[in-house]
């Protein structure tokens, strides 16, 4: 069969890499996709993602079998209605059921109707109430864009003045656009976070192994907040119990309540949730698989990815098997500036092999069409699996420490909260 991936990223890229190693799949195209993605043997196709009719056209043109989508923009601009309507599978939310991220309002509503623990919060459109609000709270307290922003609209302020002016660039200085024209401001919760996935049809689920990503820019999570600067699955740290408990009070009513609101969810669902004193709770929910744990987490599945998927979305038990063997970890390499400005044009290490796997987020080949370039703000990203945390630190910065990587920078403390 023949599959479509939709998105250009890191994630992306791994997302068809595994399907692709799927007995059954001759083809996995990938759109827009980027370059160093044909390393791999993948196929790009030069459509963007909001561009769902030539997406569609092409769909039934190459006689794709379902399309799995990506990122959380098309999500909400529902490419999945769009693909359903003309009797097209896709793997992904609805636009209905994909409110849980695009609208952190939307998604507070759902916790506090189904009983799901989260923040105490707030949600506001007036700056002078946000204001006030913040003012009787105190910090550290939380400011969000209501709207989706790459995984950046979010501030944790550690005083009242540093919330006072998030929520003022986004209220009123519209730095995310209408995505920041609602805020919603929430208690600080203090514990470690993990994030939990799940590929889910209505309310049947399967969880997959746990996940801490690096949010991060900076050694010893400094610096601005970005898209995430590496990860490590699963997270030995975290007992079972605390993940079946992460099941049972929020996976379970969170599923069950958007049936019971007419949104049954299909896809994957991504709970960043945070471990208090006072059990699991919910930082937010995203609609899709988050990057860069995709590219740590299924390197880890034994079983047959694109065979799992057909068998979600026919309503079949899927048969998920995963590896034993210790961590799998992985390091992001991005542009020097990133999350800000950033250059582009940087030649590229080459692509590794055997047991340290390349993934590809931003790159693009020189016009010669030999060496690949930086064209994005996170590069690429170096994944291993290995016994324990500090085994798979060690191969995976020995590599960076070989690579020529000037124009580039990585976090050199990836996984150390795991020693």
């Amino acid at each position: 069969m023949k599959l479509l991936v939709v998105g250009s990223g890191g994630r992306e890229h791994a997302i068809a890499k595994k399907l692709l190693e799927s007995s059954g799949v001759e083809d996995v195209y990938v759109a827009p996709g980027n370059d160093g993605m044909t390393l791999d043997g993948l196929q790009l196709v030069p459509i963007g993602i909001s561009e769902h009719s030539a997406l569609i056209d092409f769909a039934k043109a190459n006689d794709i079998a379902w399309t799995f989508i990506g990122p959380d923009d098309a999500l909400a601009a529902g490419i999945v209605d769009d693909f359903n309507a003309a009797g097209l599978k896709a793997f992904g939310p609805t636009k209905a059921a994909a409110e849980l991220e695009w609208s952190k309002d939307f998604a507070k509503e759902i916790m506090v109707k189904y009983g799901v623990p989260t923040a105490a919060y707030g949600t506001f459109s007036d700056f002078e109430k946000a204001k006030a609000y913040i003012e009787a709270q105190g910090a550290p307290i939380v400011v969000k864009a209501d709207g989706l922003a790459l995984g950046k609209g979010v501030v944790v302020a550690e005083t009242v003045e540093q919330a006072v002016e998030a929520a003022h660039e986004m209220l009123l200085d519209n730095k995310f656009g209408d995505s920041g024209a609602r805020v919603v401001i929430e208690e600080f919760l203090d514990g470690e976070e993990f994030s939990l996935f799940a590929f889910v049809n209505g309310d049947k689920f399967y969880i997959l192994p746990t996940a801490q990503d690096h949010k991060r820019a900076y050694d010893g999570d400094k610096g601005p907040n970005t898209g995430g600067m590496g990860a490590y699955a699963p997270v030995p740290h975290l007992p079972q119990s605390v993940v079946n408990r992460s099941v049972e009070t929020i996976v379970k009513p969170v599923l069950e309540g958007m049936m019971a609101e007419g949104r049954p969810y299909l896809g994957v669902l991504y709970a960043g949730l945070i471990l208090t004193a006072d059990g699991p709770k919910v930082i937010e929910f995203n609609s899709r698989f988050g990057d860069p744990e995709t590219q740590i987490i299924l390197p880890r599945l034994t079983s047959d990815f694109a065979q799992n998927i057909s068998d979600i979305l026919d309503g079949k038990e899927p048969n998920l098997t995963w590896t034993e063997q210790g961590v799998t970890l992985g390091v992001v390499v991005a542009s020097d500036g990133y999350p800000l400005a950033y250059e582009k044009g940087v030649e590229l290490p080459a692509k590794t092999d055997g047991d340290i796997i390349t993934y590809y987020a931003g790159a693009k080949f020189a016009e010669n069409g030999k060496a690949l370039l930086s064209n994005g703000g996170r590069v690429y990203m170096l994944v291993t699996t290995a016994d324990t945390v500090k085994a798979a630190q060690d191969k995976i910065y020995q590599k960076l420490s070989e690579q020529a990587t000037q124009g580039l920078f990585y976090r050199k403390d990836i996984g150390t909260k795991a020693l």
